[in-house]
């Protein structure tokens, strides 16, 4: 692989942290430090901002603006939507005899922050030393509340070591921020109010018309004056501190976005001020802990080394997996079926917070497993935004639904046409979605009232997009790019021909299931989308003549021509022509049989068992190499199929580096924010690749193959209604059913019955 990691951050099991502070990485630890509870997220830049590098911002799911494009071709979108930072709750303002808080000119020692996983806290502390001679110990404790997701809480403690004095403290909201990318502040008409230790602003968006309410309380041991200046809000008060003792400020927040506007929205904000107002940082702070405890509880993936040589890298892997359920479950939790997940989660500007087809393909595993609940939300998104797919089918002259490469409201967001109008990928993903969900859930009532529907349309798309072979009679899709995107225009994609094949299939089968068991229901189904009888004919008439090259020994060309592509090796690219969208020319990239990340070897894992451990291998051994991972999707792919095919050592090694992608920074651009397909994709390596779990068929496999560096495995999953505890060992895997009743499951080919005794299974 030719890529590297770039340590940086302390290793540790439960935390992530930073000893000094290195102002060349500053966006990196923003990204890493990120807080967020699905509704709000804010990047670990510094309360008291400075002359730092720094991308500063705090973000609310669901607010963007809208960007008007210059008319093109039809199908090529005229607007699209981004996310824009909102109110920055975190403004602080510290002077010292005269002397302004500012990292990027003041002297300080012992810098260090600690992002704790176990409390959902980001902690950052330092001495401060002023011109004037004075040391004083800062410490910010911040967090986002994750049961009351309009909440956060910031508190600033002072220590002073050698004096005893005053010190000014300002504390306030703004709406006066900028999207850097854009250079623009996307906020305006500000409502202010100030009072006895609490201030409160409410703005709007220029153009998409979103109004946010954000309030806070200041709790300190001095009278607090209030100010108020355009956009912002602000409570100051001159603290007396003194020496050797320490003096906590804190301010707690609230940030309403509920989609009303002027004196209702107030209203509902004041409101919820008031609620909040009832709850100390303290009484807030334990119940977060209280929280994450519980989270931890049914969620930990706990890893143990085999051998004193193994510590250290089995320390790494412990805690970047621990990292990647942290963020998963700060990303999203199935509060509103109004969200998604941005690629980039809240973590920063790259991506404008969009949502991709990652969602189904990647994240909802972790979701199913884990929160199947959030994973049904994510699923309503896409029901609720099926108007706009079938809108865009039509800009693409499809009947049917076509849903968004990227989006945050269901609307098409994507301005390079050669994504948002040649990849299909989303709307199969959405369809492979609504099938993995069903099957592990058993969920057929969400299957008759919004998947159905959904199935439909993307059958209507496919079918319409497909074109005939006139010499073979074949039916595939031309002129495309499939998820490799090193490749445009392509035909015959094998990813877009069979995900197309199996979501025709699928949905012929749910009509006709739904005909039978729920007559009523596909009555009503039909009406409303004019479904004719002979519409589920022709979807499985074009999905068994879907063509899928394969040579004799199995291996699928991705796409017609690939295999006389010019060869280039990957490997002698240059770690710092990385990222290569950064470095190189745009159509340089399309020029040979490099691939971005796994295309061929994608459906293969999603529909596993349908193909043979062959076809498998001989895919596996002819792509891998000619694959540069510049996807935060592509290592935990090649890692999950890696470990079924017996390659462990090749297994593990993409596995550090899935799920260290952005703790390592590995490619190097971190600091824009963090990968949550990566994120998502570690916790699903582990499960699917090391467990060997296969979920496509009507019973849970296992095949569990442990790394050799690891002596012991231990982690939880939800099946239906159970509870499963799995304990994997050198020798044998231990099942356990915590919750539930018994179990049918197939480990290692065998069946076996899991009940109330549990189940210790030999290795094999």
């Amino acid at each position: 692989m030719a890529k590297a990691a770039d340590k940086y951050f302390l290793t540790d099991p439960w935390k992530i942290i930073e000893h000094g502070f290195d102002p060349a990485y500053a966006r990196v630890s923003e990204s890493v430090f990120t807080l967020s509870n699905e509704t709000l997220g804010v990047r670990g830049s510094f309360d008291e901002g400075g002359d730092t590098d720094s991308l500063r911002g705090a973000y609310i799911n669901g607010v963007y603006e809208i960007a008007r494009l210059p008319k093109s071709y039809r199908g090529i979108v005229d607007k699209t939507h981004f996310m824009i930072p909102a109110a920055d709750w975190t403004m602080t303002g510290i002077s010292l005899d005269g002397e302004v808080l500012n990292l990027g000119k003041i002297k300080f020692s012992e810098f260090t922050r600690e992002l704790d996983m176990r409390a959902g806290t980001l902690l950052r502390r330092f001495v401060w030393h002023t011109e004037s001679g004075k040391d004083l110990r800062l410490t910010f404790l911040r967090f986002v509340d994750m049961v009351h997701r309009e909440r956060a809480y910031l508190r600033v403690t002072f220590e002073p070591l050698n004096f005893s004095g005053d010190i000014e403290l300002t504390a306030g909201i703004t709406f006066d921020v900028r999207h850097e990318g854009r250079g623009a502040c996307f906020w305006g008409g500000a409502r202010r109010e100030t009072g006895e230790r609490i201030c409160a602003v409410q703005s709007r968006t220029l153009t998409s018309g979103q109004e946010v309410f954000a309030a806070a309380l200041l709790d300190a041991p001095a009278d607090c004056g209030g100010h108020q200046n355009d956009q912002s809000v602000s409570l100051s008060a001159t603290l007396t501190l003194t020496r050797g003792e320490p003096l906590h400020a804190d301010k707690r927040l609230v940030i309403v976005f509920d989609g009303t506007e002027g004196d209702t929205l107030w209203q509902t904000g004041q409101a919820a001020l008031r609620e909040a107002s009832g709850v100390s940082f303290d009484e807030a702070l334990a119940a977060q802990k209280s929280y994450w405890a519980g989270y931890w509880r049914t969620s930990d993936m706990v890893i143990e080394p085999s051998g004193a040589s193994c510590v250290e890298a089995a320390a790494e892997e412990q805690q970047g997996v621990r990292f990647c359920s942290f963020k998963m479950a700060q990303t999203f939790n199935g509060g509103s079926v109004r969200h998604n997940i941005g690629a980039k989660g809240l973590t920063g500007e790259a991506y404008n917070g969009h949502a991709f087809w990652d969602t189904e393909a990647c994240c909802l595993p972790f979701y199913l497993f884990t929160n199947p609940e959030a994973a049904k939300s994510l699923l309503l998104f896409r029901y609720n935004t099926l108007p706009q797919a079938l809108a865009r089918a039509k800009m693409l002259d499809c009947e049917g639904a076509c849903y968004p490469v990227a989006t945050l409201n269901g609307d098409e967001a994507c301005d390079l046409w050669q994504h948002a109008s040649l990849q299909f990928q989303p709307s199969t993903a959405v369809a492979y979605g609504i099938w993995h969900y069903t099957l592990v859930t058993g969920d057929r009532d969400f299957l008759w009232a919004y998947g159905a529907e959904m199935l439909l349309q993307i059958a209507r798309l496919l079918v319409s997009r497909a074109g005939q072979n006139p010499h073979t009679g074949e039916y595939g899709y031309y002129g495309v790019m499939g998820p490799d995107e090193f490749h445009m225009m392509v035909h015959n994609n094998a990813y877009t021909n069979y995900m197309g094949k199996r979501s025709l299939e699928f949905a012929a089968d749910t009509v006709r299931d739904m005909k039978n068991e729920k007559p009523e229901l596909y009555q009503a189904l039909a009406a409303k989308t004019a479904l004719s009888e002979k519409e589920p004919e022709r979807w499985r008439e074009v999905a068994e003549h879907m063509a899928l090259p394969m040579t004799e020994e199995g291996l699928i060309e991705q796409h017609d021509g690939y295999f006389s592509l010019p060869r280039i090796d990957i490997h002698a690219i240059p770690v710092a022509e990385f990222p290569l969208y950064h470095h190189w020319s745009y159509d340089r990239i399309y020029r040979t049989d490099m691939i971005k990340q796994p295309d061929v070897l994608m459906f293969l894992y999603l529909y596993n068992s349908s193909f043979s451990e062959e076809v498998k291998r001989v895919n596996y051994e002819f792509y891998e190499p000619r694959t540069i991972h510049e996807s935060s999707l592509s290592p935990a792919i090649h890692s999950i199929l890696a470990a079924e095919l017996g390659k462990m050592e090749e297994a593990t090694d993409f596995f550090g580096y899935a799920t260290r992608l952005d703790l390592d920074n590995y490619n190097r651009n971190t600091r824009e924010g963090l990968h949550t397909t990566s994120i998502a994709m570690a916790w699903v390596n582990i499960v699917y690749g090391f467990a060997g779990l296969r979920s496509d068929g009507t019973l849970m496999r296992f095949a569990p193959r442990l790394p050799a560096r690891w002596s012991r495995l231990c982690f939880s999953l939800t099946w239906r209604g159970r509870v499963l505890e799995l304990e994997m060992r050198t020798d044998k895997t231990l099942f356990t059913l915590r919750q539930g009743g018994p179990l049918e499951l197939l480990v290692y080919g065998k069946p076996y019955t899991l009940g109330a005794e549990g189940l210790a299974v030999p290795a094999e």
